[in-house]
C-alpha cells in the first residue's frame, strides 16, 4: 500500500510542478539557514574529550587583591603553577603555555618556519590521549631537570625526513638543538579546549618542548598575560617572580575522593599564600580556587557565545515562518484535488487512506526540500568562510547533520501537512458527485 501511495504521490507532484517546487525551495530556504546555524554551534560546543571529561580538571586560583577583577582568571602565575606542581606528584598534572620559535633543520630542502610550539610537561600527551606515531613523551625526570628534547607531529616529521622513525635525530629550534623523543600522530582536538583562551579553534601545536626548558630558554609569550597591579617587569626573570597570570594549570583526578583531597590541598595552599601576604582579597580560602572539568571549562571559556543560542533560536523561528507558507500552498494544491478526492471517497476509499496518500505525498516534499536545504547549507558555510575567514572545522558540514536535516524537514512538513490532509480527507463525496 505504501509504493502505491508513493507513486499517487509523485503523480500528484508532476501534475503541479510549480506548486511542488515552490514547496520544495521554502522548506530549503528554511532548513538551509537552520542547518548553518545548527551546525555551527554544534561544532562550537562539541567536548573532545568525550567521557575523560569528568577527569581532566582546569585549575583557576583567586590570587588577585580586593577591587580587581570580578570573576577567576582563567591562568595562574608562574609562582603558583610551580608550586601546584610541587603540591600533588601523585597526579598526573601539567602546566603550559604556548609559544613560537624558529624550526631549523639539517635538511637543506626544509626552508625555515616560525612556528607555534606548546611548552608543557611529560603528563600532557597520557591526560589529553594524544596518540603518537614513533617513541613517547620526554621522561618525568625532564620534567624536573630540563633537557633538550623534543615532541613534532608526523606532519613536520614528513616535512623535515620525509617520514619514517626518526626519534633520536635531531631539529633545530631558535638555533638550539633538540632531540626528538617522539613523532605523534595526526591530533588537532576542536574546540582547543586545552587552551581555548588562546583561540578556541586554532589549530593544535605541532611542537612540543618541556616546560622545565623555560626558564632557562626565557620563550616568549604567544598567549594572554595579565595583571592586576603595577608591577616593574623588566626582565623575564622580574615576571616569573610577578602576580602577572599568563599559564594554565591541569590535573587528572579519577574519582571523586580524588577531587575531595585535591580540594583540601588547595584550600591548605591558599591559606598558606594568605599567611605569606599573597592572596589579600578577602574571600575565604575554600572559595578562592576552582576545579573545572572540560566541559565546565568550555562553558566558562564561553566557546559557544550567547550570541550564537540567540541565532540558532532565530533560524528556528524563521524556519516555523517558511512552514507557515508551505501550510497555506499545500492548502491551495489540496483543495484544488477536492472533486478528485470525492469521486475516490464515493467509490469506497476511507478517509484514512486518503490522510495517508497526501501525508506521504508531504513527506517526499519535506524529504526533497531536505535534500535541497543540505546543499544550500553547504554553500552558506563555504560562502561564510570566504568571506569572514571562519575556522575550518566550523564550516565543515558535520556528518550528523546529513540525518539531521532531513529528519527536521520531514517532521516539519509532516506538522505543517497535516491541516491540509485533514481538510481534504473531510471533503464530501455529494456535493462533488453532484458537479460532474
Amino acid at each position: 500500500m505504501f509504493l502505491h501511495y508513493l507513486d499517487l504521490a509523485w503523480r500528484s507532484i508532476r501534475k503541479t510542478p510549480a506548486l511542488s517546487l515552490l514547496m520544495v525551495i521554502a522548506i530549503a530556504i528554511g532548513i538551509g539557514i537552520t542547518t548553518t546555524t545548527l551546525n555551527i554551534y554544534q561544532m562550537m560546543a562539541f567536548n573532545p574529550t568525550g567521557e575523560r571529561s569528568e577527569q581532566l580538571h582546569a585549575v583557576q586560583l583567586w590570587s588577585q587583591g580586593t577591587d580587581t577583577w570580578d570573576e577567576f582568571h582563567m591562568q595562574v602565575t608562574y609562582q603558583d603553577a610551580m608550586n601546584l606542581r610541587k603540591l600533588s606528584p601523585q597526579f598526573k598534572q601539567l602546566v603550559q603555555m604556548r609559544s613560537g620559535m624558529v624550526i631549523q633543520s639539517d635538511n637543506k630542502d626544509f626552508e625555515p618556519e616560525l612556528r607555534a610550539v606548546r611548552v608543557t610537561d611529560g603528563d600532557f600527551f597520557s591526560m589529553f590521549s594524544v596518540p603518537f606515531r614513533y617513541g613517547s613523551s620526554w621522561s618525568k625526570q625532564v620534567d624536573e631537570s630540563a633537557a633538550y628534547q623534543v615532541v613534532i607531529s608526523e606532519n613536520y616529521n614528513q616535512k623535515i625526513f620525509g617520514g619514517g622513525d626518526n626519534v633520536g635525530k635531531t631539529i633545530f629550534l631558535n638555533r638550539k638543538p633538540y632531540q626528538i623523543v617522539g613523532i605523534i600522530d595526526s591530533w588537532n582536538p576542536q574546540p582547543r579546549f586545552y587552551d581555548p583562551m588562546n583561540g578556541a579553534f586554532s589549530n593544535a601545536e605541532e611542537i612540543f618542548v618541556p616546560f622545565s626548558l623555560l626558564a632557562i630558554e626565557k620563550y616568549q609569550v604567544w598567549g594572554n598575560t595579565s595583571g592586576w597591579k603595577y608591577e616593574e617587569v623588566k626582565t623575564f626573570e622580574d615576571k616569573l617572580l610577578s602576580e602577572k597570570v599568563w599559564l594554565q594549570f591541569w590535573i587528572e583526578l579519577n574519582t571523586v575522593e580524588e577531587r575531595q583531597q585535591y580540594k583540601q590541598i588547595l584550600t591548605d595552599y591558599v591559606a598558606e599564600q594568605k599567611a605569606l601576604g599573597r592572596f589579600t582579597d578577602n574571600k575565604s580560602a575554600s572559595e578562592s580556587h576552582k576545579l573545572n572539568t572540560v566541559e565546565e571549562w568550555l562553558e566558562h571559556s564561553e566557546v559557544v557565545k550567547e550570541d550564537n543560542r540567540i541565532l540558532v533560536g532565530l533560524s528556528f523561528l524563521f524556519l516555523s515562518v517558511c512552514l507557515v507558507n508551505i501550510l497555506g500552498l499545500m492548502l491551495t494544491k489540496f483543495l484544488k484535488r477536492a472533486p478528485e478526492v470525492g469521486v475516490r471517497r464515493a467509490i469506497g476509499a476511507s478517509r484514512f487512506q486518503i490522510f495517508s496518500q497526501y501525508m506521504v505525498e508531504v513527506g517526499i516534499i519535506g524529504l526533497l526540500g531536505g535534500i535541497t536545504g543540505l546543499v544550500l547549507a553547504s554553500g552558506l558555510l563555504y560562502l561564510l568562510g570566504e568571506r569572514f575567514a571562519m575556522d575550518s572545522s566550523l564550516i565543515s558540514l558535520s556528518h550528523s547533520m546529513w540525518f539531521i536535516a532531513p529528519f527536521i524537514a520531514i517532521v516539519t512538513t509532516l506538522l505543517a501537512g497535516v491541516f491540509p490532509a485533514w481538510k481534504v480527507c473531510h471533503t464530501k463525496p455529494s456535493i462533488y458527485l453532484k458537479s460532474q
